[in-house]
């Protein structure tokens, strides 16, 4: 009984695509002498930001948490000539983003108003896509159709034909569609406000394509 003969050829997809979803995420931090302090002055914070974004379209479910910390703070002392440590507090670290359809004129205005309320967070902007799954469709596609292609190639040079394709094996990881004009976390001091007076920033920013690849490998039976 003869062994089947199979092809094995690994195919590449690569796109590009604009983004078209501006994500803000912002940190809030707080130190505090006492846990609960800490705990209630982060709620409180995270509220004065939402009734800042709600007037701009903003659902209040919208402020996403990233990621939320309360870790203890130390300072050190010296006492006759040893140094020792001593609790300060308790400081919050609350990591948060809002996401919109890209606007920089949405962007400019919410920016301003971040800049004028109580709660003066850092910022990082960055832009990414609404329907990453289209996107990593599209990228899959193309990969499979490369692997096709490359054996048929191989196997015509060879003087064999593809007959059933075996198997499809995709790692299933995770691709970053996240672009970041932007590259460090700035203060809404950084930002120019517009020579009108309006109450907005001038945020004239074009984020640069996100190009991203991924890859497959197929199996084909061969005659």
């Amino acid at each position: 009984m003869s062994h089947m003969r199979t092809i094995r050829v690994t195919g590449k997809g690569l796109i590009r695509v604009h983004p078209d979803l501006t994500r803000i995420t912002m940190t809030l931090e707080g130190l505090y002498p006492e846990y609960a302090d800490a705990l209630r002055h982060s709620a409180e914070d995270t509220e004065r930001l939402k009734d800042v974004l709600e007037p701009f379209g903003f659902a209040r479910s919208d402020l996403k948490t990233l990621n939320f910390s309360v870790d203890t703070e130390f300072e050190s002392y010296k006492d006759k000539g040893v140094y020792r440590q001593r609790l300060v507090g308790y400081k919050f670290r609350h990591l948060l983003k809002a996401e919109f359809e890209s606007d920089n004129e949405r962007l400019g205005r919410v920016l301003y108003t971040l800049a004028n309320c109580p709660v003066r967070p850092e910022f990082r902007i960055s832009y990414t896509v609404k329907d990453p799954e289209a996107v990593k469709n599209t990228l899959l596609g193309k990969a499979v159709a490369d692997a096709k292609e490359k054996a048929s190639v191989l196997t015509a040079a060879a003087g064999a034909a593809l007959r059933e394709l075996q198997t499809i094996d995709y790692s299933w990881g995770e691709i970053d569609f996240e672009v970041h004009p932007i590259n460090r976390s700035l203060m809404l001091e950084d930002c120019a406000p517009m020579s009108t007076g309006a109450g907005s920033y001038d945020m004239d920013i074009e984020p640069d394509d996100i190009e991203v690849s991924d890859t497959v490998t197929v199996v084909w039976e061969i005659a």
